[in-house]
C-alpha cells in the first residue's frame, strides 16, 4: 500500500475537491481518478413526480436542464376528489334513521335494502344518484378541501335529515369514499340536533363507522363551531 495525496481534483461540474487524501494503492488511485474525472451528471437517473389535483387532473412533473416541466396525462375527471376504486359497502348506524357511508353504499341496491333505505343525502362532488326512482335524494356537492367551510352546510343538511325522521324514513349520508364530508356532516348534526360536545359527537361517528377522518380544516372547524 502507497500513500497517495491528490490535492485538488476537479468533478465533472467544475466544483473542487481540496485536500483529498487516501491510503490505496496506484492502480486504484489511477482507476478512482479516471472515474471523478469521466463523471457525467448525464449518467444521473432521471427523476418525475406524478400528480393527481383535487379536480382529478393527472400530471408529470419532471426537471431538464434547470427547467420544470410539466405534462398531462390525461384529462381530469372533474369528481373533485382522488379516485378511490376500492368498495367499500360499511355503513355506520349512528340513529336508526341516520346511516352514513361511501359512494359504493350509495349505489349497491343490495346495501341500500339491506338498511331500508328511502333517502340519500349526497354531499360529494360529481357523484351521480342513480336510483332517483325509487329513493328520495338531496345533493350538495362539496368539495373536501380544508378551506372549505363545511359548518355553513350543517342546518341545511340538517333540516332534511329532520324531515326524513319526522316521516319514518332512514337517510344515508355519503360523500365519496365516506371518511370526510359526510362524517362532519354528521357530526355537525349531532352538535346542532343533540347538542352533544365536538368529541362527544365525533366518538360516535367513528365508532359507527371507524374509518372516518375529517380533513384537518372541517376538524378544526368542527371543534370550534358553536351552534
Amino acid at each position: 500500500m502507497y500513500e497517495s495525496i491528490l490535492p485538488r481534483v476537479i468533478n465533472a461540474t467544475g466544483g473542487i475537491i481540496t485536500n483529498f487524501i487516501s491510503a490505496v494503492s496506484p492502480g486504484v488511485m489511477h482507476s478512482l481518478t479516471q472515474e471523478i474525472q469521466g463523471f457525467s451528471k448525464n449518467c444521473l437517473k432521471k427523476q418525475c413526480t406524478h400528480v393527481t389535483t383535487v379536480t382529478g387532473r393527472k400530471l408529470v412533473e419532471r426537471r431538464h436542464d434547470g427547467a420544470e416541466q410539466v405534462e398531462e396525462l390525461e384529462e381530469g375527471n372533474g369528481c373533485g376528489f382522488v379516485e378511490d376504486k376500492s368498495l367499500d359497502l360499511q355503513v355506520g348506524v349512528i340513529r336508526p334513521y341516520l346511516l352514513l357511508g361511501s359512494q359504493d353504499a350509495a349505489h349497491d341496491t343490495d346495501t341500500l335494502q339491506r338498511y331500508k333505505v328511502t333517502h340519500v343525502l349526497n354531499v360529494a362532488y360529481g357523484v351521480n344518484n342513480l336510483f332517483p326512482d325509487q329513493l328520495v335524494y338531496k345533493t350538495l356537492q362539496i368539495l373536501d378541501l380544508p378551506d372549505t367551510d363545511i359548518t355553513s352546510y350543517v342546518g341545511e343538511c340538517s333540516s332534511f335529515i329532520d324531515q326524513v325522521q319526522e316521516q319514518g324514513g332512514v337517510v344515508l349520508v355519503h360523500c365519496n369514499a365516506g371518511v370526510s364530508r359526510c362524517a362532519s356532516v354528521v357530526i355537525g348534526y349531532l352538535m346542532l340536533r343533540e347538542g352533544l360536545l365536538f368529541e362527544d359527537a365525533y366518538s360516535q361517528v367513528k365508532l359507527a363507522r371507524p374509518s372516518v377522518r375529517p380533513n384537518p380544516g372541517f376538524y378544526q372547524q368542527l371543534q370550534n363551531y358553536k351552534p
